[in-house]
Order: structure tokens, then C-alpha cells, then sequence
């Protein structure tokens, strides 16, 4: 937990030295111009037609660069006290409780993981691409856990109000990011079906037709989402930049194949199952009693249950050919290669790893905890260690990347400040047209990104942002 914590720390305390880059330039002018409202309208008129992601960024940047700044480390802290409460609310369900430092270790690693364990770890902090693919996932975690709660009220009116609740999600998501609109999507479709009260083969996993419900009004509403976004005059104009092409099976199945070898290169990954088998191990261990197998909770049957657990891995395999369909779509052929929009799919992935690490962890409770066995809590012991050092080895691996980050974050946001305050001195002299050096990070667009004048539009912007005519090389 404390090896987690740090280096969530440190990316933390890395968003206080971001400074503009690519997006960041026309949002910070737009906003300080044009208002929230004015940028929302922007949005639809003549960008993207995702109106809840310019709202939120307008937001976010309405008092300059504070808002991304900050911003990380708001997600960080929302992100994990919604995987730590979502955790114990499904333990819960199994009548499991577990230890508060055991759950919380588990969670801190998965976000360690997430947001430090990628290929484009800068852009995990930065903030266009945070609002797009990782708060979606906070908003979605956290209505789900309102619906829980409103689920448990004797009374109607909190229901009712989740069920609202869902649509006006659902439809947020629609316009806010595209990625994580498929991968609940197919996730929310899944629990629907699987929440109906007289759904066969024994899958009685509700009572009422509150669950259904929720889950469906949550797809209605990212129906709507979509359909707004689609037909929006700025999603029109997007379309038109470039034309798309014809579909092929072939090419969306090497791009998936590419990223998921990606991912699966990275091994730290593995810490997440790592920490996941402490936390099994600790489920049983902590208990007085033996327990029985998690399969065997809730009064379902063994078939049934086994089925549910297995469901994570198709539902992640469509919905990550989702994502990169999307990205071939919207990007051409190295539309896969943007890896900040798989953080849609990489939450629910580690957190598979790390539920299938805890069944295993809690299998080999079980076997130490049986009363005529008591030399069996050694090899328990035994277990927990090594899992702890594996956990740890994966942690350590991102050290390296992290001390990279935190070279150039720093070293790019003290050379920025100081030509910042060079440009600024001369705009106040009166002059029309600065020189600006850029100063690339994190593989975004930096002014003069492109030999082509027309294609720049970095350079524009960061004119407005300065409110010059405009900027040179030096």
C-alpha cells in the first residue's frame, strides 16, 4: 500500500508542473474567451459534438492551467475510493468482508498500474485526455454505486431517482468520450440480460426488475448520447476531415492483436493479480470460521456462478475491439496506436486480474484454514510473501518510467515558465508577433508539428492564448 501510494504520489504532485500543450492551447483560450457555454456551443457547432466533454473541460480550465493541475490528482482520489467502495460493495454480496488494508493495497496497485504502468504515461496526467478516458470511468463507477444504494431504500422515490439518474449518465457518456461508451455499453447490455427476474438456466440474480431497469435506461440513454453526437454539425465536419473507409475484418483484427500485445508486454500488469491473491488469502485468513468457496455464495448454483466469473473475458474481448474499431474509424490505420483511449478498457481489465488473483488467493485460504491441518497457515504465510515480493517487483518496474516522467515533466514546465514570462513581457510592450520555441512531451502536438501551414493548428491557438497575431520559430 505504501509503495503504491508513493508513486501515485509522485504523478500526484507531477500535475502541478503541467503546462499548455496540444488541446490545452485552444481549450485555455476558448474558455478564458468564449465562456463554458461558448465553448460547449463550439463543440457542437464546429469540433466534435461532444458537448458533456466540452462543458467538463470548460470547467476544468476556466481558471487556466489551475484546473488541469489539479486535476489528476482529483481523479486519482475519486478514482480509487470508487474501486475501494464498488470492492466491498461486491464482497458484501458474497457476505465477505475484507481488511481494510488488504482491499486498499489492492486498489492503490491497480491505479499505480493504471496510471503509471502505460505506454504514454504523460498523457495519463494530461488533462483533454483524463476528462475523455478516465473520468468516464469515475462517473460510471460512482452512478453505479448511487443505484446500489437507492436499490436498498424501502421506498420508491430513491429508485426513481437512480433510474433518472441512469438516463441523464448514460446520455453524458454518450457525448463525453466514445470509448468508454462502448465498453459500458456492452457492459451495462450484459447486466441487463442478466438481471431479468425469470432469466433461465438458474441466473435468478435479481428480484425485482430494478437492476434491468437501471442497466437498460443506462444503454437508452447512451443511445441518445450518441445519436446527438453523431448527428451534430461539428461530428459532421470531424467526418469530413477524413473520409471513412471500407470496413475490414482483417485490418481491425491486427489492430487489436497490436494492442492487446502491447498490454500483455507489460508484465507489471501482473501486479494487479498479485495483490488480488494477498487479499484472497487475507479474505479467509482473517475469518474465525472457515468459509466456503465464493462459487458457492449467494445461492447460486455452481454452473451459474462459474459462468459469471468467466464473463469478464468476453466482454472485455468486445469491447476492446470496439475501441479499436472506433480508432480506425476516427484515426486511419495507426488509430490503435493512441493508447490513452484504452484506459476505457484497461480499469475493468485490471481490476479482472486482480478478482481472479483474490479467487485464487482465497482457494488456497480455504485449503490453510482447514482445523486438521494447522501446519497448512505456514504455506499460507508462505504464499502471502511471495505474492508481496511479486506484487512489489511489479511496482518497482514502474520506477524507472516514473523517473523519467518526473525528468521531463519538471525540466519542460521550468524552460516553459521561463519563456512564458519572456513572451508575456513583450506582449505587454506592444508587440503583434512573438517567438515561441516548441518543446514536445508525451508525444502531443506541440506548434510546427506539421511542414504543412494549413495542417497546424497548434500554432493558432497558442497566438490566441498569447493574443498575438502570431508566433515564430526562433
Amino acid at each position: 500500500m505504501a509503495a503504491a501510494g508513493g508513486l501515485l504520489g509522485v504523478a500526484g504532485f507531477l500535475g502541478t508542473f503541467l503546462r499548455p500543450t496540444s488541446d490545452d492551447w485552444c481549450m485555455a483560450w476558448k474558455t478564458r474567451d468564449l465562456g463554458v457555454l461558448g465553448v460547449t456551443s463550439d463543440f457542437y457547432l464546429t469540433q466534435n459534438g461532444r458537448i458533456t466533454n466540452a462543458f467538463l473541460s470548460g470547467v476544468v480550465y476556466s481558471h487556466g492551467m489551475l484546473g488541469p493541475q489539479v486535476l489528476s490528482t482529483v481523479l486519482i482520489i475519486a478514482l480509487g475510493l470508487g474501486l475501494y467502495v464498488l470492492a466491498r460493495e461486491v464482497l458484501g454480496a458474497l457476505d465477505m468482508r475484507a481488511p481494510l488494508v488488504f482491499l486498499a493495497s489492492a486498489v492503490l496497485v491497480v491505479e499505480a498500474l493504471l496510471f503509471l504502468g502505460g505506454t504514454r504515461t504523460y498523457q495519463m496526467l494530461w488533462a483533454p485526455a483524463a476528462i475523455s478516458h478516465i473520468l468516464p470511468s469515475v462517473l460510471g463507477i460512482w452512478a453505479l454505486l448511487a443505484a446500489i444504494r437507492a436499490g436498498r431504500s424501502p421506498r420508491r422515490r430513491p429508485q426513481q431517482a437512480a433510474l433518472v439518474g441512469a438516463l441523464v449518465t448514460g446520455f453524458a457518456i454518450g457525448t463525453l468520450s466514445e470509448p468508454f461508451l462502448a465498453v459500458s455499453g456492452l457492459t451495462a447490455a450484459t447486466a441487463a440480460l442478466l438481471t431479468l427476474p425469470r432469466l433461465p438456466l438458474g441466473l435468478r440474480l435479481a428480484r425485482t426488475w430494478y437492476p434491468f431497469a437501471w442497466s437498460s435506461l443506462y444503454c437508452v440513454g447512451l443511445t441518445v448520447g450518441l445519436a446527438v453526437l453523431y448527428t451534430s454539425p461539428g461530428a459532421a465536419w470531424r467526418r469530413a476531415q477524413r473520409p471513412p473507409r471500407e470496413f475490414s475484418a482483417r485490418r481491425l483484427a491486427r489492430d487489436w492483436v497490436h494492442i492487446w500485445d502491447t498490454i500483455l508486454s507489460q508484465w507489471a500488469y501482473l501486479g494487479a493479480a498479485a495483490a488480488g491473491v494477498l487479499l484472497g488469502v487475507a479474505l479467509t485468513l482473517t475469518s474465525s470460521q472457515p468459509q466456503p468457496p465464493v462459487t458457492r455464495r449467494g445461492g447460486l448454483p455452481p454452473l451459474a456462478a462459474r459462468l459469471l466469473l468467466i464473463l469478464p473475458i468476453p466482454v472485455l474481448i468486445l469491447s476492446s475491439l470496439a475501441v479499436a474499431h472506433g480508432l480506425r474509424l476516427g484515426y486511419g490505420g495507426n488509430g490503435w496506436t493512441y493508447a490513452r483511449t484504452w484506459t476505457s478498457f484497461l480499469i475493468p481489465y485490471l481490476a479482472t486480474l486482480t478478482l481472479y488473483g483474490a479467487l485464487l488467493g482465497h482457494w488456497a485460504g480455504q485449503r490453510a484454514h482447514m482445523p486438521d491441518k494447522p501446519r497448512l497457515p505456514r504455506a499460507a504465510a508462505t504464499l502471502a510473501g511471495t505474492f508481496t515480493l511479486a506484487a512489489l517487483s511489479a511496482l518497482s518496474a514502474l520506477i524507472p518510467a516514473t523517473q523519467q516522467l518526473t525528468s521531463q515533466t519538471v525540466t519542460r514546465a521550468l524552460r516553459w515558465d521561463a519563456q512564458d514570462t519572456r513572451i508575456r513581457d513583450e506582449v505587454t510592450e506592444g508587440a503583434g508577433s512573438v517567438t515561441y520555441e516548441a518543446m514536445p512531451i508525451g508525444s502531443l502536438a506541440e506548434p510546427y508539428f506539421s511542414r504543412h501551414e494549413g495542417k497546424d493548428w497548434v500554432a493558432p491557438c497558442t497566438a490566441k492564448y498569447y493574443r498575438v497575431q502570431q508566433i515564430h520559430k526562433p
